[in-house]
């Protein structure tokens, strides 16, 4: 499973990068369009622009998760103690856990509707948007169960030595 997780990391890591390239695209086109003559103006680039931009958001959040750089709150201080330090890092694990599992409920629903629409400039489903939501939970729950599991086994090994 970890080598499935890895290689689904590198594969958003990627799939982030070619959407950042691929932002730049319409974006020229909306700047060169408005100040200048050289093309002429295309509404579609708005839609696409703003479809790159939610997946970009997203998978950078999946990203984030899996990286723990994603923002943090420290609900609970600092201690030495590793049983302290393993529950207090639960607890925001479960936090995020939380949210993702509603990405994931919601974001269903969310999706269900995307299926019967079309937008209304490029006529592209706009499944093609909403799948973003629930994909990112699921995603997140992945990467948060490895994260935990983890953090079960270092608290193990660390008692198991008589480090806890």
């Amino acid at each position: 499973m970890r080598k499935f997780l890895g290689a689904y990391y590198r594969l958003l890591k990627v799939l982030l990068t070619v959407l950042m390239a691929v932002l730049i695209v319409p974006v020229a086109m909306q700047i060169l369009s408005r100040y200048t003559g050289i093309i002429p103006r295309f509404i579609w680039t708005e839609e696409i622009a703003r479809f790159c931009f939610v997946w970009i958001i997203l998978i950078g959040a999946m990203i984030a998760v899996r990286d723990r750089t994603h923002f943090d709150v420290d609900v609970l201080p600092r201690s030495s103690n590793r049983l302290i330090e393993l529950i207090s890092t639960l607890f925001a694990h479960l936090g995020v856990l939380a949210v993702a599992l509603t990405f994931v409920i919601y974001g269903y629903d969310f999706a269900i509707l995307g299926s019967r629409q079309r937008s209304e400039i490029a006529s592209l489903p706009m499944l093609s948007i909403y799948i973003a939501w629930p994909i990112a939970g699921v995603t997140w729950v992945m990467f948060l169960a490895e994260k935990i599991w983890d953090l079960i086994l270092e608290y193990r090994s660390r008692s198991a030595h008589g480090a806890g």
